[in-house]
């Protein structure tokens, strides 16, 4: 529960933060009729979020078990390449997201409604579809029940108030520092989406070795125990994996940390300045980069 609680906390403040900015731009420039179509795109991009997360759900379970098992571990394999993007990315531009949005949406105003509310849509339905895809299969990892998904529902929540708190300049809080750590979090859960993936395509005989276990601790960790379910939900953690599941994991999360997780080439050239809290000066003008 807790990991997916996470990608819902790191993922919807990133929208949070987005949509808090972009806001905060109109309010600022006297073009507060415009917040209108600004929420239009965004509600957009949040319905199709939705419907791409029920279309995952709902359109693969009249399929064959070898072709849920083979789409499922197929599109665990690329919610992880996104996840794993979306982290480095955030790493190298979220000093300069605020001035990038803003620029975007003084374009926007100079073409007219219609670019406003694609440029909303934008910014929000890729975080959105992002989400979506990487939380479907971060839940069916976890295992089946409604604790994975509540996990989910209450990071969203928690993301919203917090993006409401820092429009409202009631909290402070260093986003750098603060997606250094949720970011490096992310990582070891997306390491486990992938071995879950990895289980997959075998039971799909798309990869070879599920007979081939790496060890079985089932005895020592059940998966039905409170601590094996604890373990399982907050880092997809098999008691019984395979081979192949231990080395894609190795090879993905021993690297990926330690780059993502290593000074940039900038820090280590020259002394990194003050980070700039969330809080805004203003309820006018919220700090997001």
């Amino acid at each position: 529960m807790f990991s997916n609680y996470l990608i819902g906390l790191r993922e919807g403040l990133e929208a949070s933060l987005v949509v808090c900015i972009l806001i905060a731009y109109l309010v600022k420039t006297g073009n507060k009729d415009k917040l209108g179509p600004l929420w239009l795109g965004v509600g957009l991009a949040a319905a199709l979020s939705l419907a791409f997360g029920a279309g995952l759900e709902f359109g693969t379970q009249e399929l064959t078990f070898t072709a849920q098992e083979a789409i499922g571990g197929t599109l665990s394999i690329v919610a992880v390449g996104l996840v794993t993007w979306m982290v480095f990315w955030m790493k190298r531009t979220a000093r300069h997201l605020k001035a990038e949005l803003q620029g975007k949406l003084d374009a926007a105003l100079a073409m007219g409604t219609g670019a406003l509310v694609a440029t909303a849509f934008l910014a929000v339905g890729r975080e959105g579809l992002e989400t979506s895809l990487f939380v479907w299969r971060s839940v069916h990892a976890a295992g089946d029940g409604a604790g994975p998904l509540i996990g989910v529902l209450l990071g969203i929540g928690s993301s919203i108030a917090l993006g409401w708190l820092f429009y409202r300049g009631a909290l402070k809080i260093n986003l750098s520092k603060f997606f250094t750590w949720t970011g490096g979090m992310l990582v070891v859960v997306a390491a486990g989406v992938l071995a879950y993936g990895v289980h997959d395509l075998q039971e799909a005989d798309f990869l070879p070795g599920l007979t081939n276990k790496a060890f079985d601790i089932s005895s020592t960790i059940p998966p039905d125990s409170w601590y094996g379910t604890l373990l399982k939900g907050t880092f997809n953690f098999q008691p019984d994996p395979t081979v192949l599941q231990v080395v894609v994991w190795t090879l993905y999360l021993v690297p990926v940390l330690a780059l993502f997780l290593a000074p940039s080439q900038a820090k280590r050239s020259k002394p990194e300045p003050k980070p700039e809290s969330a809080a805004p000066a203003s309820a006018s003008e919220p700090s997001g980069s």
